[in-house]
């Protein structure tokens, strides 16, 4: 249990990405049409407006890996300290929060690019604090 008291940072940080891309991801999977339909209004002036299904499966599929990783992450890091696989899911949440990012520009939607930089900068902040 000293683990626990050795990494809150990291610990509460990972619950943070826990909560919004298992959120996220299993929004996408119950309201499949419903997001599916809304994305293609958002993209419907870019490049991707053809390829939305696509794009929705890869980030939806994304998302539930990157928060299984954080899980088991935590877990390991809470029961062992080891940080490895919290830091892949870390890096992927990260990875997955630039895509939607660069979704979010190309949709020329630049408040909803704002808001993903807010999730952004903690996730960044867990990558570096799993790292040192």
């Amino acid at each position: 249990m000293n683990h626990l008291t050795n990494h809150p940072t990291e610990i509460i940080l990972l619950v943070f990405a826990i909560i919004t891309f298992l959120q996220s991801g299993l929004d996408k999977i119950f309201d499949w049409n419903g997001n599916l339909s809304w994305l293609k209004g958002h993209f419907s002036e870019s490049p991707f407006k053809n390829i939305v299904p696509i794009l929705l499966a890869t980030i939806t599929l994304i998302e539930v890996i990157a928060s299984a990783l954080c899980v088991i992450g935590m877990i390991q890091l809470i029961s062992s300290g080891t940080k490895t696989m919290a830091l892949y899911g870390a890096i992927l949440s990260s990875i997955t929060l630039l895509m939607l990012l660069f979704g979010q520009r190309i949709a020329k939607d630049y408040v909803g690019a704002q808001t993903i930089v807010i999730y952004l900068i903690p996730t960044v902040a867990l990558v570096y604090l799993l790292k040192a």
